[in-house]
């Protein structure tokens, strides 16, 4: 199978907002790369670019946008395993996927191996996608301190079950099997090398690096030389980069400086959806980048709520969650403190296309102001870890027995 590419447009002709169209520019500081498509099984992604799962963004609404850009791999927001076994209905919603959305992938989490396993014979079965990610990598403490995400490699007999339980399952499929996970706990207790190794004699398509570690969360710098280090450690298994990718110019240079086969664009898109035309431009060699003006930023904040909108079959649900992205999308473009403040509590379309309407939507594309880091990076954290977690690397029964209440009933990024 291979994954479709898109024209980088936005669709106009849905929004009150005239024409929406993201307009492109020859960028005299773009740079570009020739990589090749990534392979992962039978699976041949066009654009070696992969949207991170995160809570509350990658939804269906999201990705349709995301897609309609550039090529890639979109997968879906993270799933618990035990939810989905349970077919509960949130679950099941956040792994459906456009009928014309293509590969369909979903990322799973899972503490335990057999659960694991019969989430991924479900997706077999019922052919709900065409990949699976494993995600070690969540920081969140509530989901670290019961031994998940990113707690989770520390214990390399846990980890091993349950990636050979997944890929056992996958296998009856052809369905390819990745891992997503982060350096280690902390710099003195870190896990990425044996891990990656493990997945890879274990049968796993590709292994991804998030070159931070759970005690980093989300602060300070992706620390690249390890992505390049499991690179290395790795030369007969696809590796993807993941960390500080804000621009296509920043994806080139950690491929160049890393090795890696692709990349794994998490913050660096909210509010961005357009940033995946500027990747599949500069992977194909182009040096086209994505100059919105505030009319396009307008006619795409309204056609993510529309979408949203009609993903929940509810106007006011729909509203509510594009709250969140207003801030990421008007990042760098002047748009006033108290409009801002209006649209944080728009309720309806109609609204929010009035209040649209009072942006001068005849200014241009704002610059620099508009690049680099958005979302909260936050502080270094103390890891949350279950108690005695890293007296040993293997689980303990009174740990697993505490592992029961660690696949909570939601996702996470």
């Amino acid at each position: 199978m291979t994954a479709t590419t898109a024209a980088p447009v936005v669709d106009a002709a849905r929004t009150p907002f005239g024409p929406g169209t993201v307009e492109t520019v020859d960028a005299d500081e773009a740079v570009v790369l020739d990589l090749p498509p990534l392979r992962l099984g039978n699976l041949t992604v066009d654009v070696p670019v992969v949207l991170a799962p995160m809570a509350g963004v990658t939804n269906k609404a999201f990705r349709r946008l995301c897609r309609e850009h550039g090529g890639g791999l979109y997968v879906t927001e993270m799933v618990t395993a035990r939810a989905l076994v349970e077919r509960r209905e949130k679950s099941l919603q956040i792994v459906h996927h456009d009928a014309d959305e293509t590969p369909r992938s979903v990322q799973i989490y899972g503490v335990d191996a057999v659960n694991v396993g019969k989430a991924v014979r479900m997706v077999v079965e019922e052919d709900i996608a065409d990949h699976v990610d494993l995600n070690f990598g969540c920081p969140v403490p509530k989901v670290t301190k019961r031994g998940g995400g990113s707690a989770l490699p520390w214990k390399t007999d846990l980890f091993h079950a349950i990636v050979s339980a997944a890929v056992r399952e996958a296998d009856r499929g052809g369905i390819p099997v990745t891992v997503k996970t982060r350096m280690g706990i902390d710099d003195d207790h870190l896990t990425y090398l044996e891990a990656g190794r493990m997945a890879r004699d274990i049968g796993v398509a590709a292994v991804t690096l998030h070159g931070r570690t759970l005690e980093q969360h989300y602060s300070g710098t992706a620390d690249w030389s390890a992505i390049a280090r499991l690179r290395e450690a790795l030369p007969d298994v696809p590796v993807l980069g993941n960390g500080d990718i804000w621009s296509a110019e920043d994806a080139v240079r950690m491929v160049e400086k890393t090795g890696v086969d692709g990349v794994v664009i998490g913050r660096g898109c909210q509010g961005r959806p357009w940033l995946f035309g500027d990747l599949q431009a500069a992977f194909d060699g182009r040096r086209d980048r994505a100059r919105p003006g505030l009319r396009a930023v307008a006619a795409t904040i309204y056609r993510h709520a529309q979408l949203l909108a009609e993903q929940n079959d509810d106007e006011l649900q729909g509203l509510r969650e594009i709250r969140k992205h207003v801030a990421w999308y008007f990042k760098g473009y002047p748009v006033g403190g108290q409009l801002r403040a209006q649209l944080a509590g728009v309720e309806t379309l109609d609204q929010l296309e009035e209040l649209l309407n009072q942006l001068d939507l005849d200014q241009p594309y704002p610059g620099p102001a508009v690049e680099g880091p958005r979302g909260r990076a936050g502080n270094p954290k103390k890891a949350a870890l279950p108690d005695r977690w890293l007296e040993d690397r293997l689980i303990h029964d009174d740990q697993r027995l505490g592992l029961v209440d660690a696949e909570l009933d939601v996702s996470g990024g």
